[in-house]
């Protein structure tokens, strides 16, 4: 699994880790069982502190995505459900373009909702 990180973007380094990871489980290219690199060939690759990546990985332990194992692997649990990831990954988007356009949260939650309404029909 390829995990990669822009160097200019504003993003902490490891939000970018654990959201490549959350990238290639989307869209398929990662599924659970299969194992994540080591974190010290990831930092080792993208020229970043290892315990950066260590703290990516973390994060997507806290999601339940990923089983930690020490001195072993990191490893995709069983309940890493696609669709869900799918889910964050938009929502994260969703929450980045209403920064951006300078809405309230109130008002970005209700944009969400008269989407969800429009959708559900």
């Amino acid at each position: 699994m390829l995990i990669s990180i822009d160097h200019a973007s504003p993003q902490p380094l490891a939000d970018q880790v654990a959201a490549s990871v959350r990238a290639a489980l989307a869209s398929g290219a990662a599924e659970p069982g299969d194992r994540l690199p080591s974190a010290r060939d990831v930092a080792a690759a993208l020229g970043i502190n290892l315990h950066t990546v260590l703290r990516g990985y973390q994060q997507l332990r806290d999601e339940g995505l990923v089983e930690l194992r020490r001195g072993r692997a990191a490893v995709i649990t069983d309940s890493a459900d696609r669709l869900r990831v799918q889910l964050a990954e938009a929502a994260e988007e969703f929450a980045r373009v209403a920064l951006r356009a300078g809405v309230s949260e109130e008002e970005a939650l209700e944009a969400a909702r008269a989407a969800w309404h429009a959708v559900r029909g």
